[in-house]
């Protein structure tokens, strides 16, 4: 999953020989050894959240490497720690898997055993540390005012600052995006951040609700109103007094319908059927639609004036395809929530599988990336199954493409999830990605990235 790129290992060995040639093994193998006489330095240098491993000997003086164990498990219990006994010692072995140590050594060992024990360890210790940050920003977006959009493209940025702006204002908001890019969540996302957060929102999909009942649902009946109307009902416009009404697949209400709903929102009140006596209404309507409601308009499948009644604000949804760059960050974080929800802990996503998802077309958008992302941690950690397996039943285009487009994508992806995570800080971008500062910067402007964008910048 990850390369050594001088990622830091702390050894803790009261032996002076066996320092040295483990730090020296450790060193030509790229990682960055930091050597220690006992545990009590070892804890004193422990930073928090420390991106590497500890390899210590059990038999210390003062504090042993058992001790150490208890410690750093108290400390943080996903930090794996290697631990070193004496040949044939078997049950202090088993005794220290027990007591939580990812694994051991037992003397004397090769270095390429050593090497093999810290690369696993390390790639669990990043997956560790990368679920943490997800899980603290799924914290931090769940104590913020509504649903947030998870992206750090341009085209996510902008759309997130007109979301804030109309929350702010009363106007009436249409929704265009295609199925899957989260027209509900943008209806709601503006709901939660305005004065109306405290008030309904109401959803309706006008294309699942049977249209011999929709105008009872939407303005409701008086008691005796028709044939069953035993007593009297509030529709869903009168229910949402004071908040919000979504109005999904907008283009699917029936013609006749859609004169009465033009006149609900020029005079701010309904009329239940059977009624004489009109009820105010203090609404927002949010209407969304996966077509040209214009075009539709031109073809006489959709009213004009409603049309441009319902067009005082417009939003308009980007494809997946068209945010490739959020694309791996998405699916870490619906794999974070899948894992949190499921008390699992989220696969790994090596280069190949990035390269997969970039290199998908997503005709079902977001949606189908989540969708995917929950298989991923349901299915691969039961059944152990491949990004690619779980791909295949969908879509051959990753197949399909170019392996130097795949190259190139999956490339400036890493980059720009590595720049993320650092806030544009370049050597620590350079110390996880294993690259010279100029040749860092030579991808930075081939991929047309600019360290700067990311400094200070919060997670979505």
């Amino acid at each position: 999953m990850h390369e050594p790129s001088s990622l830091p290992v702390i050894v803790v060995d009261d032996e002076p020989h066996l320092r040295i040639t483990a730090g020296q093994t450790l060193t030509l193998a790229g990682y960055t050894p930091h050597c220690f006489a006992s545990a009590e330095q070892a804890l004193s240098a422990l930073p928090r959240d420390f991106p590497g491993v500890v390899v210590s000997d059990i038999r210390m003086p003062r504090m042993d490497g058992m001790t150490l164990l208890r410690t750093l498990q108290q400390q943080d219990p996903t930090l794996p720690v290697i631990l070193i006994t004496g040949h044939g010692d078997i049950s202090t072995a088993v005794e220290a898997m027990r007591a939580g140590a990812w694994d051991f050594l037992e003397k004397p060992f090769a270095g390429d055993r050593l090497l093999d024990v810290v690369r696993r360890g390390v790639e669990k210790r990043q997956l560790s540390l990368e679920n943490r940050r997800l899980k603290a920003e799924l914290e931090a977006q769940q104590a913020a005012l509504g649903p947030r959009l998870v992206g750090r493209t341009d085209v996510i940025s902008r759309l997130a600052t007109m979301m804030q702006r109309i929350s702010q204002i009363e106007a009436d908001v249409l929704v265009f995006g295609e199925t899957g890019t989260g027209k509900d969540l943008v209806a709601r996302a503006i709901h939660e951040r305005s004065q109306r957060r405290h008030a309904p929102f109401v959803a309706i999909n006008c294309g699942a609700v049977p249209e011999s009942i929709i105008e009872s649902e939407l303005f409701g009946h008086e008691k005796g109103a028709f044939t069953g109307a035993v007593q009297r009902r509030i529709g869903k416009f009168e229910h949402a007094n004071g908040g919000t009404v979504f109005l999904d697949e907008i283009e699917s209400m029936p013609l006749a319908l859609q004169v009465k709903l033009l006149r609900v929102l020029q005079e701010r009140a309904v009329e239940r059927l059977g009624g004489n006596q009109p009820v105010t209404l203090d609404i927002r309507v949010i209407a969304a639609t996966k077509t040209d409601l214009k075009a539709a308009a031109e073809r006489g499948d959709f009213r004009e004036d409603l049309y441009y009644r319902l067009n005082v604000v417009a939003l308009s949804l980007p494809a997946l395809r068209e945010r490739r760059d959020d694309i791996a960050l998405l699916f870490q974080h619906f794999a974070v929530v899948a894992a949190t929800r499921s008390g699992l802990e989220a696969p790994p996503l090596n280069g190949h599988d990035t390269a997969l998802l970039l290199a998908h077309d997503w005709p079902g958008n977001v949606r189908e990336l989540r969708n995917l992302a929950e298989r991923y941690v349901l299915l691969g950690a039961a059944f152990d199954y491949r990004l690619g397996a779980l791909l295949e039943g969908e879509s051959h285009d990753a197949a399909d493409a170019g392996l130097t487009h795949q190259v190139e994508l999956c490339e400036k992806s890493l980059i720009h999830q590595a720049l993320a995570r650092h806030q544009g800080q370049v050597t620590a971008v350079c110390r996880q990605l294993g690259v010279p500062r100029k040749t860092l910067y030579d991808k930075l402007k081939k991929h047309a990235l600019k360290a700067d964008d990311y400094r200070h910048q919060s997670a979505p």
